[in-house]
């Protein structure tokens, strides 16, 4: 009797391939406040960046990304006229063109959800009445309303991808510490009891045949429901 596939196994949702959420420092979101002093710069699993924990100036307390060049004791200010600076945290529409941001918001007062990757900033390139154009790092251009927040300067922790992993076990400990799938075994490389295509029978490969929309689940991998197959012409 055949197993399920990893996909199924997956999307069931059990432990075994939910994400490690205790393992991280905490919920990370920018609040409404006039301003924030550092306390703390701190590493967390779940995030790629540097993580600084912070005190507002209403004495609560909380977690956002840190900028690259800001450090610990020093005070930042947030809303409509504060100075363009590192680690400041200003409405869209009160940043001038060209401004190097990050962790901006969606939607007014939702904390940040944009540009939250270590090294990563996106550029303000234009402005109307009613919306805010800004310049993502994949080079594509999105609309903000002006209101949605952002914080001045580019996310700290740049140069992480530049150190070479040189060797596969690396890899597996990074992918593990965050519950990531790893590694990515085709089906072709299965046995016949784990993957439709998967046999020691032969060694043929191109067994990508279309499948039917109405398969049931453990048969639908492939081409599922393919108006045409192969290159274009």
């Amino acid at each position: 009797m055949g197993k399920n596939l990893i996909q199924q196994r997956r999307g069931k949702g059990s432990g075994r391939f939910r994400t490690r959420s205790f393992a991280s420092a905490g919920s990370v979101s920018v609040k409404q406040k006039k301003s924030y002093q550092i306390l703390d710069l701190i590493r967390s699993t779940g995030h790629s960046a540097p993580l600084a924990r912070i005190k507002y100036d209403d004495e609560s307390m909380g977690l956002i990304i840190a900028a690259e060049g800001v450090y610990v004791g020093k005070e930042y200010v947030m809303g409509e006229e504060a100075p363009v600076a590192y680690g400041n945290v200003l409405p869209l529409k009160s940043i001038p063109e060209g401004t190097p941001i990050f962790n901006i918001e969606s939607k007014p007062g939702d904390g940040g959800k944009f540009i939250r990757s270590s090294g990563g900033s996106a550029k303000l390139v234009s402005r109307s009445e009613k919306s805010i154009t800004v310049k993502l790092p994949s080079k594509k251009n999105k609309l903000f309303h002006p209101e949605c927040r952002a914080i001045i300067g580019v996310v700290s922790g740049g140069g992480r991808p530049e150190k070479p992993l040189l060797k596969a076990g690396t890899k597996h400990h990074i992918m593990k510490a965050r519950n990531k799938y790893y590694p990515s075994v085709s089906g072709s490389a299965m046995n016949a009891v784990a993957h439709p295509f998967g046999n020691k029978r032969s060694l043929r490969k191109s067994k990508a045949k279309p499948t039917s929309k109405n398969a049931p689940p453990g048969r639908k991998v492939g081409a599922i429901g393919a108006r045409r197959t192969g290159r274009r012409k």
